[in-house]
């Protein structure tokens, strides 16, 4: 799969913010009113798998465009989905709390430049199946979209168990980081430093999150600066990641709400990538 985007993209995330405040990208943001906010909490333990873990999302509804931000389980104050419904786009984006700013920017662009072919979207299939099954699935196509030699190390920002899985299965190494530290199924201990990890390995893949706790754009400049891959797995910020292509990011896999962990059925995830997003791919 190649494909270049047509989205307009932007140097920074202060400089996109910038954008659609002013209207550049869209119709003011003074003018778009949130219809609904909710919060998804969900607790997982996969059949075979050792450990779980705990989900938790705000979704903002703009029209018929859902934008969302994971959060720390139970950090989100019950006031902040108050806050949000019947308020407008442009009065979010300057709200105190970052998963709130992040949700309302991703509604915006979910609404403005839906995940489309014309958008630069390839459409991927997840087929129906167990919750682990499509994890499995999932994590398929996101590691689908890096570029590396057998042997390459990658440091993996959210741990996922499925996407370390999927590493392993293509000879990849990878260090395992989470703020949450730890250790993956295999008993490899999680680290907390992404920074510190980041300059030991060839190539970053990385959670959408980090847009909620502010670490992706020192991870997207050390992409930048050193010609590595930054490839995003991106259920927070899924419309937001693809306008960093060509400015350190070289592939983003999208997923909307709803994701795939809420429903047994099928489902869809949109991939973004550089027409050439080889190593250096995201300069």
């Amino acid at each position: 799969m190649t494909a270049a985007t047509s989205v307009a993209g932007a140097a920074t995330y202060e400089e996109l913010v910038e954008r659609v405040r002013a209207g550049e990208l869209g119709p003011d943001p003074r003018t778009l009113r949130i219809a609904v906010a909710f919060a998804t909490r969900q607790a997982v333990r996969h059949d075979g798998r050792g450990t779980g873990y705990r989900n938790e999302v705000l979704s903002l509804r703009l029209a018929g465009a859902v934008g969302s931000c994971a959060v720390e389980p139970g950090a989100l104050p019950d006031a902040a989905i108050d806050d949000c419904v019947g308020a407008d786009v442009a009065r979010l984006l300057d709200h105190p709390l970052v998963p709130v700013r992040v949700a309302a920017l991703d509604a915006y662009l979910a609404h403005v430049t839906p995940h489309t072919p014309d958008h630069g979207a390839r459409p991927f299939a997840l087929s129906a199946g167990t919750s682990l099954e499509k994890s499995r699935a999932r994590a398929g196509a996101v590691v689908e979209l890096l570029d590396l030699p057998p042997g390459a190390t990658v440091l993996v920002v959210g741990v996922v168990n499925s996407l370390l899985e999927a590493l392993r299965s293509r000879n990849l190494g990878y260090v395992p980081c989470d703020l949450k530290g730890g250790f993956t199924e295999w008993g490899e201990e999680v680290v907390t430093d992404a920074f510190d990890a980041a300059d030991r390995c060839d190539a970053l893949l990385v959670s959408g999150m980090t847009l909620g706790n502010d670490t992706f754009e020192p991870l997207r400049r050390h992409a930048l600066a050193h010609g590595k891959q930054l490839v995003m797995f991106a259920q927070t910020g899924s419309a937001v990641l693809p306008r960093f292509l060509g400015h350190g990011v070289s592939a983003v896999c999208a997923e909307p709400y709803p994701f795939f962990w809420l429903d047994a059925g099928p489902s869809i995830l949109h991939r973004y990538r550089l027409a050439c997003a080889g190593p250096g791919g995201g300069r």
